[in-house]
This record gives structure tokens, C-alpha cells and sequence, in this order.
């Protein structure tokens, strides 16, 4: 409970700061209507020449959009901030302030910044979403839309442990800043269906950058094309893959020499 109300004022604080600065939404909503409207553009260009793209139908593939701009937006508004803040700190030596602190310090380091304003992604992705799930012909039921729930959540918990792994990196590479800019090209990649790769591509967005596993099988249960197995695999490599994180953070620490040192 206790970690619970520390994000919650760290969410507070945030938002009060977004909000002196509310021109950001307007450029936020400027840069979601040209994201979607892309997206939109070059879907109707790929169905204009097929009926299907690996399976997926016209209204399958919008929801398969929706659901990337939304992790998206989440990955702005919540990830990417505190991700950036870290890497300053690390190499500025001022990740102390958070350390000395009495709570745990992935927790701090993760929920000290938000962009609130980045949100509007999160709905022009739930809206895509909702208009691709009443186009499908087929009904969505109870148990995909729990499926959904829980396949999103994982996404979530996916993405952000690639980003606190490679941000933990900054403790051995200066500049990761990079690497960082890299992630949101290969983000790119979860427009598409996974299947429609090379295998050695596949296996890369799915596996080494979690896109597939956290954008497409989403999709699949809002679609009622997800099957129990890959399910099960998504959500073992979710847990495998955050507990690695929490060993990562913990490993990259001792490895941290900050102002106090």
C-alpha cells in the first residue's frame, strides 16, 4: 500500500506539472491525428489490393493499430519519461536522491515522471480499437475481452522491462540515449501482424524486442484469434522477463558510483 501511495503523489506532482504547460496538448493531438491518420492511409492502400494480409482482415489489422498506438501511449505518458530522467541521473551522479530514499528503488525510479498530456495516444488508440472491434464479423466475447485485459497488462509489463534493461545499461555505457531512439523504429514493426516477418525477424520482435508478444497478441484476443498456447507462452515470457528485470536493476546497481560516492 505503501508503494502504492508513492506513485499516486508522484502521479500528482506530474500531472500539476504537465499542466502548466498545456500547449502540449494541442501538439499532441496534432501529432495522434497524423499517427492515425498515417496508419489509416496506409491501410486502406494494402487492402485495396487483398482481401486479407496474412489472415487478417481489414477491420482485424485496425485493431492490431489501435492496440500499438495505445501501448504506445502508454509507453510515452508513464515509461519513457521516468527511462530518460534515470539515464541524466546515472550520468550526472544524482540517482542518490532516489536510492537514500526508504522505498524500493525501481518503484522511485519508475514512477517520478509523467507526460500526461501524451494520453491523447492512449485514446486515438482505444478509438481505433473500438471502431476495428465493431467492423469484425465475428463477436468478441466475455473471455476475449478478459483475455484482452490481461494480454494489454502484460504488454505493458513487456515493454517496460525492455526499457528499464536497456536504460540499466547506462551504468557500464555512458550514452544510451541511442539505443533508446532505436526502440521506437523497431516499435514501428508492431503495425503488423508478427506473422508477416521472416522467421529471423520474428523471432527478433518477439523475443529480443517484445513488440510481437506485446502488440499482436493483444490484437488477437480483441479479434478472437488468440489460442490458449500462445496465451500461455506471452504470459511466461512476461514473467521471466520482469523478474530478469528486477535482477537486472539490482545487478546495474553495484555498479553505480553516484555524488555520494
Amino acid at each position: 500500500m505503501n508503494t502504492l501511495r508513492v506513485a499516486a503523489l508522484y502521479l500528482k506532482v506530474g500531472v500539476l506539472n504537465e499542466l502548466q504547460y498545456r500547449v502540449n496538448f494541442f501538439l499532441n493531438v496534432l501529432q495522434a491525428l497524423i499517427q492515425v491518420a498515417t496508419g489509416l492511409i496506409v491501410i486502406s492502400l494494402v487492402y485495396s489490393h487483398t482481401p486479407r494480409l496474412n489472415g487478417w482482415t481489414e477491420p482485424e489489422l485496425l485493431s492490431l493499430l489501435g492496440v500499438q498506438i495505445l501501448l504506445g501511449g502508454v509507453i510515452h505518458t508513464f515509461v519513457q519519461p521516468n527511462m530518460e530522467r534515470l539515464m541524466e541521473d546515472v550520468q550526472k551522479g544524482t540517482l542518490d536522491y532516489a536510492l537514500t530514499k526508504p522505498e524500493d528503488s525501481q518503484v522511485l525510479v519508475s514512477v517520478r515522471n509523467v507526460r500526461i498530456w501524451q494520453l491523447v495516444e492512449v485514446i486515438s488508440g482505444l478509438t481505433l480499437l473500438g471502431v476495428g472491434i465493431s467492423r469484425l464479423q465475428t463477436s468478441v466475447g466475455v473471455l476475449d475481452a478478459l483475455a484482452f485485459l490481461v494480454a494489454i497488462l502484460l504488454g505493458a509489463v513487456m515493454l517496460y522491462s525492455f526499457w528499464l534493461v536497456v536504460t540499466t545499461g547506462a551504468f557500464w555505457v555512458v550514452r544510451m540515449e541511442h539505443v533508446l531512439e532505436l526502440f521506437e523504429g523497431v516499435y514501428q514493426t508492431g503495425r503488423w501482424p508478427v506473422g508477416v516477418y521472416p522467421g529471423w525477424m520474428r523471432y527478433g520482435v518477439t523475443f529480443l524486442v517484445p513488440v510481437g508478444f506485446a502488440v499482436t497478441v493483444p490484437a488477437q484476443a480483441a479479434t478472437s484469434r488468440l489460442h490458449g498456447g500462445t496465451f500461455a507462452l506471452a504470459a511466461g515470457f512476461a514473467v521471466l522477463l520482469f523478474a530478469f528485470t528486477r535482477w537486472f536493476w539490482r545487478f546495474g546497481l553495484r555498479r553505480y558510483s553516484g555524488a555520494s560516492a
